[in-house]
Formats: structure tokens, sequence, C-alpha cells
């Protein structure tokens, strides 16, 4: 059977891709190597940030404002709750990328925002403390995405919609071929008119011809037991927050998702992380790496002790600027790409989606997407559009 669109990785954005496809009505073939919902790539670890003052440039900020209206819709439209708005804290230096940056996205897009010191802001959310000369920028659209939740009721919906999903299956090889696309499995060959690529931490293996100098990054989520009761730590009185320290690095966190302490409160390192691949990735935690996650929550948080009660690894999928690929493929016209999403992409799950499916049947979106440009890295051609 030949397919209008097959999308490759069927996590975060190509569940995404393949409900927004599906619903408009495209004879959809999705295929994941592991079974869904797995814990294996970059969406898993029941909570992502999201917010919209967005400090890494204000050009992401119309795609979040988009993004937010899609989560209510999948939400409807699924049954499920995807993200909880708590608020978020935007913490450091008043010069800091984190504090100024935001601040800018929120002043250039009229986002409501207050700025805070650091005694305002022990005295509205005590489990913070915040040195002297650090302020944060206080956003109340800011909260958190259940990525599990997220990649489950997207792919109900684009099941619901009509798209044959394959789980387990290992995509070998692609090709562009007259009129089309093939593409090979461990369980046989595919061909489309279009393909949809979302390979995650793939993307040096199924698109090595962009020419990008991926790399990906091994991350840890710490879940640490609160040294006495969880309460203060539930998403009604702690925020998410993001905090660059005068050293740097940057590292956030969330309200405890459980009122149960056992399961702890999550906290992690933004950048930092070993470069590894898909297969090389050392997916235990020693006793060093919690160590060094300790010393950033000890004085700042002081209520959380340091017991780490859990501690999963994930990939980030980085390019060289930390901006995003989505893109019609630079030498294949019938080719979408969405990858590199540099570990801040999962709050924009929706709004990607849908700008893939803009790419793949409209060849063209209205969101702004000049950002993500693949030709940026490139500085020739990397071959002849079909």
């Amino acid at each position: 059977m030949s397919y209008d669109v097959i999308v490759i990785g069927l996590g975060g954005m190509g569940s995404a891709a393949a409900y927004r496809l599906a619903e408009r009505g495209q004879r959809v073939l999705g295929i994941d190597r592991y079974p869904p919902v797995h814990d294996q790539g970059s969406s898993h670890g029941g909570s992502r940030i999201t917010r919209q003052a967005y400090f890494e440039d204000p050009a992401y900020v119309p795609l979040l404002l988009r993004a937010e209206e899609l989560w209510r819709e999948v939400e409807a439209r699924s049954g499920r709750t995807v993200v909880h708005y708590t608020g978020g804290l935007m913490i450091g230096r008043p010069g800091s990328r984190t504090v100024a940056g935001s601040l800018a996205s929120a002043r250039q897009w009229g986002l409501d925002h207050e700025l805070l010191d650091a005694d305002a802001v022990h005295a509205r959310f005590p489990t913070f403390t915040l040195a002297d000369d650090e302020i944060a920028l206080y956003e109340g659209k800011a909260g958190f995405v259940v990525p599990e939740a997220s990649v489950a009721a997207h792919l109900r919906l684009a099941a619901e919609a009509g798209a044959e999903l394959h789980y387990s299956e290992l995509v070998t090889t692609w090709e562009a071929v007259a009129g089309g696309v093939r593409v090979r499995t461990a369980e046989g060959v595919y061909t489309a008119e279009r393909l949809v690529l979302c390979p995650g931490a793939w993307a040096p293996e199924l698109l090595a011809d962009l020419g990008i100098p991926f790399a990906i990054e091994r991350q840890v989520q710490y879940w640490f037991t609160p040294g006495g009761p969880v309460g203060p730590f539930l998403q009604d009185r702690h925020p998410i927050y993001v905090w660059d320290p005068e050293d740097g690095r940057q590292f956030y966190g969330f309200p405890a998702t459980d009122d149960d302490p056992a399961a702890g409160v999550k906290v992690a390192f933004f950048r930092g992380g070993r470069i590894c691949t898909p297969s090389t990735i050392d997916r235990t935690v020693d006793p060093a790496e919690i160590d060094a996650m300790v010393s950033y929550t000890t004085g700042r948080l002081p209520e959380l002790a340091g017991t780490c009660c859990r501690a999963v690894t994930c990939m980030y999928t980085n390019t060289p600027d930390e901006h995003f690929v989505i893109a019609r493929h630079p030498a294949h016209e019938r080719v979408v790409v969405a990858c590199g999403f540099s570990g801040h992409g999962f709050k924009f799950v929706p709004v990607v989606g849908e700008i893939v499916a803009d790419l793949s049947v409209d060849g063209q979106t209205r969101h702004p997407i000049e950002l993500f440009d693949p030709t940026r890295f490139v500085t020739s051609s990397v071959g002849d559009r079909l």
C-alpha cells in the first residue's frame, strides 16, 4: 500500500505531526522503533516546562501563543489533561540571559509579567531563597506539560483520524524516488508521496545529508524528597522555575505532582551533559552527579533535602545555535524535517505538528519559522530539489 505521508518518529513532534496530517484527510503511516510512549528518547520524565516570556529569542513567542491554543484543543478532543499552569519564575541577576531575555520578550509582545526582588519572591514563594542581588520575572502563564500524556493524546487522535501507526519497527533507510519517497524498515518497504522526519536523537543517523553538526547530549532528571512536608512544594504554592546562578550553570525545576513525599520534587540542569549517541548513552546516574545537583539546591531551596529518591536520563538533540530545525529538506522538497530542538522544544509540540502538516500538504506555513532554516549551517547547497 502507498500512503500520502509517512512520518518517521512518533515521540512528541512526530505524534503531533501524524495527528495533524491525518486530521487533514491524509493517508498517514507513522513508524517508531519503540513501543508507544516510551522512555528511550526525549519525551518522558513526567514534566516539561512551558513558558511564553521566552529568553531564547522573542521570535518564538507567536508560536508559543498558538501552542497554548492548540494544547487546549488537544485536551478537549482527547479528554486528557496535558498542561498544568502553575506560574513560573525566571531567576538570576538583572543582566542574566534568563532574566533580561525573558523581560525583553515580555515587553515586546505585551505579556503579563512581574519583576520581583529576592524578598518579594521569598514572601510569595517561601520555598525559594534568592541571593540579595538576584531578581525574578514572574509569569502567570508558565507551567508544565506532561510529555507522556501529550504523546498518548496525539497518538490516539491520530489513530482516530485514520493514521496507521507501526510501533517497534526500525527504519533502516529512506530515499527520494521519482514522484515520492521510499522507506525501508526491518519489516518491509513503504512508499508515499511525501515524508516527515521527526527523528529526535536519531537525527545524525537519519539526516546526515543535512550537514548539521547535531550534538546528542545526555541529560539527567532528578527527584528529591523534601526534608519536611511536601505541601509547600505542591503546584498551588511552588511554581516552575529556571534559575541562572552567578556561575552560569542554569538549572530548573517543578512543583511536586503528587502529595506523597516519596514521589519527590523534580530538578535538573539545563546544559552541561555528556555528549553521547542513542546507542552509547549511559543510563546509570552516579553519586557525583547527584552531589552536584544537591550543591545547587541546598542553599536555594533549603526545604528540599538532599535525598535523591529517583534519577532518569533523557537526551537533547542540540544544534550549534540551539535553535530548531523545521523546514522542507533543502535537497528534497517532498521531505519535511523537524528536529534539533536543543532541550527546549516540548512546549511547542502542537504547533510544530501544525507547521509540519502545513509544509507537507501546502508547501508553506503562515507561522514564522525563518529562524529554523537548516541551510543556516551550510555554506553551499546540499543538492538539487526534486
